[in-house]
């Protein structure tokens, strides 16, 4: 009886997923947007609300990242990957001609030697691999995460690999900090915040995943 049912991987290589993985391009081209005006928030510590009760801490960074992320785990890969095309497109096109703030400090073309732009780029491959890696095997938390994990290491990694190249080349754009303190200002500092996002992405993507019934 089982060789009579469809194996997990070709359910979701199957091409009648295409309009939900457009529907979750949609979405998660919307999310995105909106999460980059979202700053992350996380509770304090629970030994501390004896003297402080429990409050909201800033986690640094914004939902932005997480946005990519839980298109990919509940979209998957194509999803993702459309999603965040859409995102560099508008935010560089729309801005140029209607002036609309897509990305955090503006958009428009001249947004290429911005010392971000690498990360924003990342947003492609990134969301690709999460989405690729979280449909290879049925939803589980451990492999929701590590599929975060892989999709925030490319995304860093294509941001450090253009900061570093761009400032080599000399053309970042109204730039006078220096490589080191665009490094940590980009990559280092937000780095655990992302962690704590990338956590709570694999919580929710298992949950709309196992609501959603694949």
């Amino acid at each position: 009886m089982s060789e009579y049912l469809p194996r997990y991987h070709d359910m979701v290589k199957s091409p009648v997923l295409a309009p939900f993985e457009l529907l979750w391009a949609l979405i998660g081209l919307v999310l995105t947007i909106v999460a980059t005006w979202m700053e992350a928030f996380t509770l304090n510590p629970p030994w501390a609300w004896g003297q402080t009760g429990v409050a909201l801490v800033s986690l640094g960074v914004s939902f932005q990242v997480g946005a990519v992320l839980l298109t990919g785990c509940v979209g998957g890969k194509n999803a993702a990957a459309l999603s965040q095309i859409a995102y560099l497109v508008l935010g560089l096109a729309l801005f140029q001609v209607f002036e609309f703030p897509v990305f955090t400090q503006g958009g428009g073309l001249s947004y290429v030697r911005e010392p971000g732009f690498g990360y924003l780029l990342g947003f492609v491959p990134g969301g690709w691999l999460c989405g690729y890696l979280a449909f290879q095997e049925p939803p589980k938390l451990e492999s929701l995460a590590f599929s975060g994990l892989c999709g925030l290491g490319v995304v860093h990694g294509c941001g450090l690999i253009y900061l570093t190249l761009a400032s080599l080349l000399g053309w970042l754009q109204t730039v006078t900090a220096s490589y080191w303190a665009l490094l940590l200002n980009y990559s280092i500092l937000p780095l655990p915040g992302h962690l704590v996002v990338v956590c709570a992405v694999a919580v929710l993507s298992l949950a709309l995943r196992h609501l959603l019934f694949y």
